[in-house]
Order: C-alpha cells, then sequence, then structure tokens
C-alpha cells in the first residue's frame, strides 16, 4: 500500500461515525493546536501568550465609564492623569472576567495600554500602564496598585492587549471556577 492510500485510508476513517475516530479526531485537533497553532500564532505576535483569558475582576468597570471615572478619579488625578486622557486610551471600559484577549508583542508599551507581564505569581497580571519611568500598572477596578505594579521590568512585559473577544473564556473558566475561592467565583460585581 503506497501513502497515498494510506492517507485515503485514515481520512475514510476519521469520517466515521463512531467514538474510535471521534477520539482520534480529538487528539490530532489537540495536537494541532499545542505543536502548530500556538507556536505559530506565538511567532507571529512576538508573545509567548498570545491568547489570554481574563481571570479576575481586576479590570473590571461596575458601571458607565462616566460613573466609573466620578469613582476613581482621585487615584488617576494624582498620578496625573486626566478624564480625557483616560478617555483615549484602548479598552477604555476596562475588561471583563471570561474575555479573550489577544495580546501583541512586537510594539512600543504606551500609557494606558493594557498590558500583560510576569509579576512572580501563579499567573501573569493583567492591567493598565499608568507610567512609563518605571513601567507601573493598575487594575481599573483595583482601589490602588499592587507592590509588583510599581516597577515592572521590560523583560516581564509578555506584550499588550490589542483586541478583546468579549466573555467566550468562560468556556475555559468554567472548568476552574469551582476550586477557586468562594469571593473569586463567578461574575464580577
Amino acid at each position: 500500500m503506497n501513502i497515498t492510500e494510506t492517507i485515503k485510508k485514515f481520512w475514510a476513517f476519521l469520517k466515521k461515525d463512531t467514538w474510535q475516530s471521534w477520539f482520534v479526531s480529538l487528539i490530532l485537533i489537540i495536537i494541532f493546536i499545542k505543536f502548530i497553532f500556538f507556536p505559530t500564532l506565538s511567532f507571529t505576535t512576538g508573545s509567548p501568550l498570545p491568547l489570554v483569558v481574563v481571570e479576575s475582576c481586576s479590570m473590571y468597570h461596575e458601571a458607565s465609564f462616566d460613573n466609573w471615572w466620578l469613582s476613581n478619579k482621585a487615584w488617576y488625578e494624582s498620578q496625573g492623569i486626566e478624564k480625557s486622557d483616560f478617555e483615549s486610551w484602548p479598552f477604555k471600559s476596562g475588561l471583563n472576567k471570561g474575555d479573550i484577549i489577544f495580546v501583541w508583542g512586537r510594539s512600543e508599551v504606551k500609557q494606558g495600554d493594557i498590558i500583560i507581564f510576569n509579576a512572580n505569581a501563579r499567573n501573569p497580571l493583567i492591567h493598565r500602564v499608568t507610567s512609563l519611568d518605571p513601567i507601573q500598572t493598575k487594575g481599573d477596578h483595583n482601589a490602588g496598585q499592587l507592590g509588583v505594579e510599581t516597577n515592572i521590568p521590560q523583560s516581564a512585559v509578555l506584550g499588550k492587549s490589542v483586541v478583546k473577544i468579549p466573555l467566550i473564556g468562560w468556556l475555559k473558566l468554567i472548568f476552574f471556577e469551582p476550586f477557586r475561592q468562594k469571593e473569586q467565583r463567578g461574575l464580577c460585581k
């Protein structure tokens, strides 16, 4: 049997409606995603994490932008950030838990960008850049900065958020939510 016949026979097997062909198809999809799709996407974007699911409420805006700003303006204005500055930034209305973000690592980070960075925690952090010298961030929903956000080395930055796909990440999160602390489960409030 030559290679062409073998491929045709294997393809016919995959088309069958059996649990064996379904299982082999699933394994092939996982192999494709893990060893071809994500490495290609990582190379193209320049980021080791080209697609990220937002897993916390730290970037959540619980109200309209104007109402959110009223609740948070004191901190931002103390940093020299005005409402008009914030309105010009990408994702001015924040991110929701369960959003998927597309990460680009091939451009310079600017104030107002939402970056993904290693903070020596279990998962990288996704917060907004508030200062560039040194790089500092703050979660839009957080009252203040975490200690790891005040002097971020450029080498810790994995990229910045350029596209948001709302709530699709819940397809992943539903498997992990039962294992989280009770106050961290569910939708943002």
